[in-house]
């Protein structure tokens, strides 16, 4: 080892001082690997028009084929986040990347309705699983001071992979058919693959609680790459029961009640935001309106989506987090009850649908700072894995139940406020969840 190392706390290196430009491209691509998430999510949003048309199915077998991919991203947010915790965030950034490809690939082949959903099934484990673990990465590549932000705009990230993909779709939709926007996903997502593997390197927070094979030099070798000093030794480990405990830790006395009500708050709000992305292309079409015009009107849904979250990032540095979400919450209650009323001019549903996007995904990425403080560091990837995927897999049954009350007669006001309330619920549950002071180590 050089003689010019430093006997100093690797962490103390990366939380306690401004962010490097390499800490920067790295969240910086965290951002991008969930726009990635954003446009997979909803890629079958887009292409929910042309499905229903050329299989000629209704919109209570619709609201099945929408919400399959939410039952793989419950799974794979579960099983990635608590495997991130045991193998490292790296790996699973990577091979999630992976199977999101390979699904996006085979979802362009495909020739039944069977067959689609058991492909989004295994997409939406790749994203949920990348989800789980880049939150981590972002939580733990970020300063103390813009923690918050970072863990705020890669979840803006979201919205933005859809406004951006939206738009594509737009063109795809003009010249070609809905296989079109899997084929473009898929190679979209094998671009990134690389991208991921030269530039994130593993987290040095995970390195040093987990301590590896090699964990100084792994730790020195992302050090260096980040611009700082290399350590001559890791600090003392802490014997630390939570990190030992792993997973099963979420459920034990000290972090149940943060589980359930970080759950619950997920689910709540989440639920909200895929009603209106699963639901206002197949809404715009039925109003006599051509297929890529709907996917105009959710495109400015995630012009509102990203706005809303970027908003609640730069303003979390004055304001306290929690606050701002719950006013983003009762904002969510409110732009849905406006959307039920319906619009028969389009340019007026766009505007109402930026509007509910800008505060229901606002609310999510309030949630996802929230999330990142809730749990430690030795439970962060395993912590957001379990509440993102409880709460996806719950809010899978929000683009059925949709359906089956549209199947039976139920206008849209009332399926639209049935859902709302959902987002006065979640602010409930939000105001008993234990938010810990942001430190170095954590």
């Amino acid at each position: 080892m050089s003689r010019s190392a430093e006997t100093i706390d690797p962490l103390e290196l990366l939380h306690r001082g401004p962010m490097r430009p390499m800490q920067m491209v790295v969240v910086a691509i965290c951002i991008v690997l969930t726009a990635l998430d954003g446009f997979d999510v909803q890629a079958i949003s887009f292409a929910a028009p042309g499905i229903a048309t050329e299989w000629g199915i209704n919109r209570a077998a619709l609201g099945v084929v929408l919400s399959m991919e939410l039952l793989g991203m419950a799974i794979g947010s579960m099983v990635g986040g608590a495997l991130a915790d045991i193998v490292g965030r790296r790996p699973i950034v990577l091979g999630c990347t992976t199977m999101m490809a390979i699904g996006m690939f085979m979802a362009s082949r495909i020739t039944g309705l069977q067959d689609l959903e058991l492909w989004r099934v295994f997409t939406g484990i790749g994203i949920g699983g990348l989800i789980s673990s880049t939150s981590a990465v972002a939580a733990e590549f970020a300063s103390v001071k813009r923690r918050d932000l970072c863990v705020a705009l890669m979840a803006v990230g979201f919205p933005l992979g859809a406004l951006f993909g939206g738009a594509v779709v737009v063109l795809l939709l003009k010249q070609g058919g809905w296989r079109d926007i899997f084929s473009f996903g898929a190679l979209v997502t094998c671009a990134l693959i690389p991208i991921a593997y030269w530039w994130v390197p593993e987290s040095v927070s995970w390195l040093v609680r987990a301590r590896p094979a090699q964990a100084t030099s792994r730790v020195n070798r992302a050090l260096l790459r980040l611009g700082y000093p290399v350590v001559e030794a890791l600090p003392t480990p802490v014997i630390n029961e939570t990190a030992k405990a792993g997973f099963f830790e979420l459920f034990r006395p000290a972090f149940l009640r943060t589980t359930v009500l970080t759950s619950l708050t997920y689910f709540l709000a989440i639920t909200t935001f895929y009603f209106i992305v699963k639901w206002v292309p197949k809404i715009v079409v039925d109003m006599g309106f051509p297929a890529y015009r709907a996917a105009g009107v959710l495109v400015w849904t995630n012009v509102g989506g990203a706005l809303g979250g970027a908003l609640l990032g730069f303003l979390s540095h004055r304001y306290e987090v929690r606050r701002l979400t719950v006013v983003l919450l009762m904002g969510s209650l409110i732009s849905l009850t406006i959307f039920g009323h319906g619009q028969s001019d389009l340019n007026r549903l766009s505007l109402v649908c930026a509007f509910c996007g800008f505060c229901a995904n606002g609310a999510v990425v309030g949630i996802f700072a929230i999330l990142a403080r809730a749990f430690p560091t030795d439970l962060r990837a395993s912590g957001t894995g379990f509440v993102v995927g409880s709460g996806r897999g719950g809010a899978m049954f929000a683009p059925m139940a949709a359906g089956l009350l549209f199947q039976a007669g139920y206008g849209l006001q009332g399926v639209a406020i049935t859902i709302g309330i959902g987002s006065l619920l979640a602010a409930v549950c939000l105001s008993g969840i234990h938010i810990p002071a942001r430190t170095v180590s954590s």
